[in-house]
């Protein structure tokens, strides 16, 4: 009795293994399996980069395994392609990444994530799905979220307040798309049981994780603050319907990180460049962001999204110098923000672009001053370091916004989030110290979950004419998520028309502030 049991009491793989070499005739037979021995989706799907007839997608593994795809333009997927399956392996933390081409353009697309074991290829795991659409080849109307920064200054899921709340209230928009505009995840940032609130009242992480106790210095302590972000069902649910445009910024290392960065006393590893380079990973394989061949750690790129609108997402953390006082009267390598390799293709990129739209996805405000050290006043974290003539890093804003007068290219709109703030600026050549460049606007939104802060004094350099803002202002700074000042912007372009409606608003779903822009012609 003892001995006929005891096979009922192996693992399935151990089962099958044992099974097969004694020639069992019913090797092959899937519904023997139970479940814990099935390989899953552990974090649910995500897709990204979607263009006119493609578009990536993500998934992660709990075990080695391979990712299986189906692919379709009907959610009962009875026209489905199933594509050749690809490894998710330990060296990639499971994480596999594939781009769907061949598609039809203005389309839905539904796909279809499953793993199966490495060794028995016959157990398969429960499928999850996920959906996107296409971008449009004639001028339909086009509509997208924005904003960043997620899980900051201790502020993690608690389901108590309904955990990340504002990806369920962009979801509700059905936007076409989400810019991410970086800080994905706060690296430096414990995720504590508790936060005790001023009022006397308690903030509780209702989840938590042993890697997010303390600041992230191991690959896999990085790769374990993107994986927590996902273990809000918010999160999941909005990453299976809406396709996510991301970049990065400094939190996804640790904070102001720069090449002069001094770290605190917290690390351990007190290696900058390996710290970023080990975030820089994590943020590749945890986010579904096409690869460049030519640099396939790239985030700066182009994203076509039809006749109305080409994004360009910059990266203004891997290529800037050191964070200093950032007065240089000069350009250098000391004035680095973007750098000149990013800057050539920003210029050939917005040349070469035919849409009614080009949006600047900007990780970092132009006029807000952001310093580098917040505590002592010094140094600077952004563009802006104060009022006067075009210095530092704004030298490369000032030949940016030159060449986009010179060359004549119409309807630029710069998007950003970092200060944790909404805003709307207008830059007015009139009122700014360097003029030569034709009007624009930079709208400021997020966090999505983080602490409120701001608002940040001005740079008049560029003639920023603040239209609105909303902030929690002095004595008010690092409000949690449940005191509702969490923001995202929505943008919405008319099909017929071009007109773009960009509209602030809040975790509550409220219209804060709008703006209707007409499109100017050639």
């Amino acid at each position: 009795m003892t001995c006929k049991f005891s096979a009922l009491r192996m693992s399935r793989r151990r089962f099958l293994t044992r099974s097969a070499a004694a020639g069992a005739s019913f090797l092959a037979m899937p519904y023997l399996s139970r479940a814990a021995d099935r390989p899953v989706v552990s974090h649910g799907v995500q897709s990204g980069d979607v263009g006119i007839n493609s578009g990536m997608i993500w998934s992660r593994a709990d075990r080695p395994a391979q990712m299986m795809v189906e692919v379709a333009t009907t959610e009962s997927f009875n026209n489905a392609r199933t594509l050749p399956p690809m490894a998710a392996l330990p060296e990639t933390d499971f994480t596999a990444k594939l781009l769907l081409d061949n598609l039809p353009a203005g389309q839905d697309i539904f796909y279809r994530v499953k793993f199966r074991d490495l060794s028995h290829t016959e157990i398969v795991g429960e499928p999850v799905t996920g959906r996107f659409r296409t971008a449009p080849a004639d001028r339909r109307d086009v509509s997208f979220v924005w904003g960043g920064d997620v899980a900051g200054q201790g502020w993690g899921i608690n389901a108590e307040d309904g955990g990340m709340v504002t990806y369920a209230t962009m979801r509700k928009h059905n936007p076409d798309f989400l810019i991410h505009s970086g800080d994905t995840i706060y690296a430096d940032g414990p995720i504590l049981p508790e936060v005790k609130l001023p009022d006397g009242t308690v903030w509780k992480n209702t989840i938590t994780v042993p890697e997010k106790a303390k600041v992230a210095e191991t690959l896999d302590e990085f790769r374990a603050a993107h994986k927590y972000n996902l273990l809000d069902e918010n999160v999941r649910a909005f990453n299976a319907q809406v396709p996510i445009f991301g970049q990065w910024d400094d939190h996804e290392v640790t904070n102001n990180w720069s090449l002069s960065k001094q770290l605190p006393a917290a690390y351990k590893e007190r290696d900058i460049t390996l710290l970023a380079a080990r975030g820089a990973r994590a943020f590749h394989e945890m986010y579904p962001i096409s690869v460049n061949p030519a640099e396939p750690g790239r985030v700066y790129r182009t994203l076509n999204y039809g006749p109305h609108l080409d994004v360009f997402m910059l990266d203004e953390r891997s290529y800037r110098g050191p964070n200093g006082p950032n007065l240089q009267e000069t350009y250098g390598p000391d004035a680095y923000f973007i750098g000149p390799e990013q800057m050539a293709w920003l210029k050939r990129a917005l040349m070469a672009s035919k849409a009614t739209w080009k949006v600047i996805a900007s990780d970092m405000p132009i006029g807000i001053v952001v310093e580098n050290d917040a505590v002592n006043h010094t140094g600077s974290e952004a563009i802006a370091q104060g009022d006067g003539p075009a210095r530092g890093r704004e030298l490369e804003i000032a030949d940016i916004l030159r060449f986009i007068k010179s060359a004549g290219i119409r309807n630029t709109v710069w998007l950003t989030a970092d200060v944790h703030y909404t805003a709307a600026h207008y830059y007015n050549p009139d009122k700014a110290q360097f003029q030569d460049f034709e009007p624009f606007w930079e709208f400021v939104s997020g966090p999505f979950h983080a602490g409120t802060f701001g608002p940040g004094a001005m740079d008049n350099t560029f003639g920023p004419e603040v239209r609105f803002v909303k902030a929690p202002g002095p004595g008010k700074q690092n409000l949690p998520p449940s005191a509702g000042m969490q923001f995202f912007g929505h943008v919405k372009i008319d099909g017929s028309s071009g007109q773009m409606t960009v509209t602030l608003r809040d975790r509550a779903d409220v219209a804060l502030w709008a703006t209707v822009l007409d499109p100017k012609l050639s």
